[in-house]
């Protein structure tokens, strides 16, 4: 879906447990330009965000299971994605919930379709700035994984920075990186690391991940004193933020 994104402009993933609702928001900001993914729940969301570059997403706040507000407040905190929310015309507790949690803006149900399309316009222009800073290194048919300011994209073992140039990388880093992205926001202890990098070479009572990492972070953090992106957690291990 990726290169799609990229051919037909921002990427917007409509996320609504109502099919017709879905197709009918996907059918019409597809035939005006932009690149559309539905989801139907939560867990495909979270799957588009991990593996795809997302620009805007329109959310249904009520869905079965994990409901909008949890994945706004989710999305906040793991991503750089604009979000617009999707409410019943008397949910009002839930429109002021949702805009402190951090959402761009609110369409009442049922939706007019301009409108809809006149505020995701609005919505992308004030956030397109600092949300697309590294798309010139994006590869058509290969999704990309921010990691600070750089690029990884796993389908070529490759690592952009900001300017597009390519980062050389070792197998090892290559690993972590992608183990990383496999686990996002979850802390792994140092074994953990190892065993999920198939290093099959490693001492359990050595703190070789430490200098491995220590040496990643050089290489994607503005300041690898300060790290931003890979975090240390004391006592436990590393957090890909």
């Amino acid at each position: 879906m990726l290169d799609k994104a990229l051919d037909a402009g921002p990427h917007i993933v409509v996320c609504d447990d109502e099919p017709d609702i879905r197709d009918t928001l996907s059918e019409y900001l597809e035939g005006n330009g932009y690149a559309v993914t539905p989801a139907d729940a939560g867990p495909a969301l979270r799957q588009l965000l991990d593996t795809q570059h997302v620009d805007l997403v329109i959310l249904d706040l009520r869905m079965p299971g994990e409901d909008g507000l949890s994945l706004a407040r989710y999305m906040r905190e793991h991503f750089e994605v604009a979000i617009i929310m999707l409410t019943g015309s008397a949910e009002i507790i839930d429109r002021v919930v949702g805009l402190e949690i951090g959402a761009d803006d609110y369409i009442a149900k049922p939706v007019d379709l301009r409108e809809l399309l006149a505020r995701v316009k609005a919505v992308l222009r004030r956030t397109s700035g600092h949300m697309r800073t590294a798309a010139k290194t994006e590869i058509p048919g290969q999704h990309s994984i921010e990691f600070g300011s750089c690029r990884f994209f796993p389908g070529t073992h490759k690592l952009f920075n900001a300017e597009g140039a390519e980062i050389a990388i070792t197998p090892m880093e290559f690993q972590l990186l992608k183990v990383f992205a496999e686990h996002r926001g979850r802390t792994l202890n140092r074994d953990q690391l190892l065993e999920l990098a198939h290093d099959q070479g490693w001492d359990p009572f050595d703190r070789s991940i430490d200098i491995r990492i220590s040496r990643l972070r050089k290489k994607i953090e503005a300041d690898a004193s300060k790290p931003e992106v890979i975090k240390t957690v004391r006592g436990v291990g590393y957090r890909y933020s």
